[in-house]
């Protein structure tokens, strides 16, 4: 599971977010690729803009469960995007 407090700095506020245990495999990048990117200098993926539509909310949830080092997280619905 995502632990909130080593939540990665390059993800922008909201309730979907990356942590430090990111592995770089690029399933989120892949499964939802206008909502994660790649932090280059560092090798991870990081929430670059939050899901708004309820589409892009189910791509995001699909990558939190195909993760495979459960390093994406879902604050709820505590902060909106």
């Amino acid at each position: 599971m995502a632990i909130p407090a080593d939540r990665l700095p390059q993800n922008v506020p909201g309730r979907f977010y990356v942590d430090a245990q990111c592995i770089d495999c690029d399933l989120c990048r892949e499964t939802a690729p206008s909502i994660f990117a790649r932090h280059d200098e560092s090798g991870y993926s990081f929430v670059h803009r939050q899901p708004v539509t309820p589409e892009e909310i189910a791509l995001a949830q699909e990558a939190i469960e195909g993760c495979p080092v459960e390093a994406i997280g879902n604050d709820g619905e505590a902060a909106a995007p």
